[in-house]
């Protein structure tokens, strides 16, 4: 498989396993990622997954390759305020870019066009550019507000991925129900995985 550079984008919504889930599957499937996580994000992480990341973005970097196995090269973590980096120009726009977990405030702020963090302008760019953007949307329930922003996103291309998982997989684990919005989020990305069953490939016993 062919590495592809992605952006990733931890923002402080409820939802921390599927963005870090993310992360792990594309390290292990080969591919580059620019990573940028809010302030909001590091507080929610050390509620819902105990890790306290180091505070410097290379750090950041040399902590999470270190969890996942991951190449050198593979992974870059930014700062919010790093307008040096790559993924503030349209000149070297990635293939695409997921916020995940995305929170009504930042979806909003893509929404309006602001361009106040790294993040914000990293999804600027990718509207402009015309490459994928994912908002993996972790909130409930959603206000009219909500509804009319995810509505002119997804008129310009954006899609939206609440993160609903399914159960007609017999999910056994909160990871399994994890894994079943990340592959969501893979299938979108072109990125193959194998963490679930397709649906209507799984053996029924019918027939035997």
């Amino acid at each position: 498989m062919t590495a592809e550079r992605f952006v990733l984008a931890l923002t402080g919504a409820s939802g921390m396993p599927y963005g870090l889930r993310l992360l792990e599957c594309l390290l292990q499937r080969g591919q580059q990622v620019d990573l940028l996580i809010s302030s909001a994000a590091r507080v929610v992480l050390r509620m819902e997954t105990e890790l306290e990341l180091p505070a410097t973005p290379a750090a950041t970097r040399d902590y999470l390759l270190d969890r996942f196995c991951g190449a050198s090269e593979q992974l870059r973590v930014f700062g919010q305020e790093q307008w040096s980096a790559p993924i503030a120009s349209g000149s070297n726009a990635p293939r695409a870019m997921v916020v995940c977990p995305c929170t009504s405030g930042t979806l909003a702020a893509i929404a309006m066009g602001n361009s106040d963090s790294l993040l914000e302008r990293a999804a600027d760019v990718v509207l402009k550019e015309r490459r994928p953007l994912l908002l993996v949307h972790r909130e409930m329930p959603v206000s009219a507000i909500h509804i009319e922003h995810m509505l002119k996103l997804a008129r310009l291309g954006v899609t939206i991925m609440p993160a609903s998982p399914g159960f007609y997989h017999r999910p056994e684990s909160v990871n399994a129900l994890v894994d079943f919005v990340v592959a969501r989020i893979l299938d979108h990305l072109g990125v193959a995985h194998d963490l679930l069953p397709r649906w209507g490939d799984e053996p029924t016993g019918e027939g035997a």
